[in-house]
């Protein structure tokens, strides 16, 4: 299976001059014409991947009822464990299950006067059967905080616009998601849907997938194209507010997992690397921003500048039965279309 996405090499920015104009001449392009890429020169090493796959792989091992004790049902800030189907995406049933989990804060639970997006913040969950779980996660949102940050500084720069513009957006509290993913095989019905095609709400995120591959990215033409892993490299796409933050220039791609055959298991770490949630997107001065085609329109789907109001109207959607449990008030108040 052909690979056709870019692959970038990190390690060329800091190679001197020459090096590192070629590779932001290479991630403009991938980010303004694809809006996905492969990522290697990250420095996170073969030993630091092969610990987190090993303890996410013992927590999918556990017994069923190790895994529903930290059930996301039991959070208000969808933390935890979410069993086989019960995530949605485009209103359709997601075949597989995973686990959420943040930056360890305290719990927020946000005034009268405050909006709800603050439930966000809160606690995460985990297993009293893996402790390990807990250090390997959290070291694993702080090693890829850096590469993403780094990354930030080099699009930005790149598109001629002030690499750290967006320094205070992710100042104090970013918002730092990842999430294990299994995904089991086919659905008893034989739907094909992994989880269905959607775009990430943020700014960037950084997949780590196995070698089983199922990702697909949509392409000019509305056909989806496979992914297929690249060894030791990172899958990068571009979330929604970078596409708000620039006016269309840089541009968020649909993507989707089609479930693996049969009863074989594919596991993937996505990381999303996102601002503060009250933080409003300002849009960015950059070199080429008369060139900008606006953007993508979605009734479905608005977009707001205040980064926390995308995320809650998301979490609220793929999770209705966290939803109905612990937040009616959110829904009647019509935070789904904004």
């Amino acid at each position: 299976m052909s690979n056709k996405l870019p692959v970038l090499d990190l390690s060329a920015a800091s190679a001197g001059p020459e090096a590192r104009a070629r590779f932001r001449e290479e991630l403009h392009a991938a980010a303004r014409d694809v809006g996905f890429f492969h990522l290697t020169g990250h420095g996170v090493t073969e030993a630091e991947t092969a610990d987190l796959w090993r303890t996410m792989r013992a927590f999918f091992a556990l017994p069923e009822a190790d895994r529903l004790s930290i059930s996301n049902l039991n959070s208000p800030h969808f933390r935890g464990y979410t069993r086989i189907g019960d995530e949605r995406t485009g209103g359709s049933q997601d075949w597989r299950d995973q686990l959420d989990i943040g930056a360890e804060r305290e719990a927020r639970v946000p005034g009268a006067d405050e909006p709800g997006y603050w439930w966000l913040e809160g606690p995460n969950q985990w297993p009293a059967a893996l402790p390990e779980l807990r250090t390997a996660a959290l070291s694993w949102i702080d090693r890829l905080s850096g590469v993403a940050e780094r990354l930030l500084h080099e699009l930005l720069a790149a598109i001629g616009a002030p690499e750290d513009f967006y320094d205070k957006a992710f100042a104090d509290r970013p918002h730092l998601h990842l999430k294990l993913v299994r995904y089991p095989g086919s659905a008893p019905d034989g739907a094909g849907q992994g989880v269905g095609a959607h775009k990430d709400y943020g700014f960037l995120t950084l997949l780590l997938q196995d070698e089983v591959g199922g990702l697909q990215v949509e392409g000019a033409d509305g056909s989806f194209i496979d992914v297929p892993p690249v060894p030791g490299a990172f899958v990068i796409n571009l979330g929604e507010l970078l596409e708000v933050a620039t006016n269309g220039y840089l541009k968020a791609t649909n993507h989707r997992v089609v479930s693996p055959s049969g009863t074989r298991e594919r596991f993937s770490v996505p990381f999303f690397y996102n601002p503060r949630l009250d933080a409003r997107i300002a849009p960015v001065p950059f070199a080429h921003a008369d060139r900008a085609p606006g953007v993508t329109q979605d009734d479905r789907n608005p977009l707001f500048a205040e980064y926390g109001r995308n995320e809650i109207k998301g979490w609220l959607r793929a999770h209705p039965q966290v939803a109905a449990r612990h937040h009616a008030g959110l829904l009647t108040e019509g935070t789904l279309v904004g």
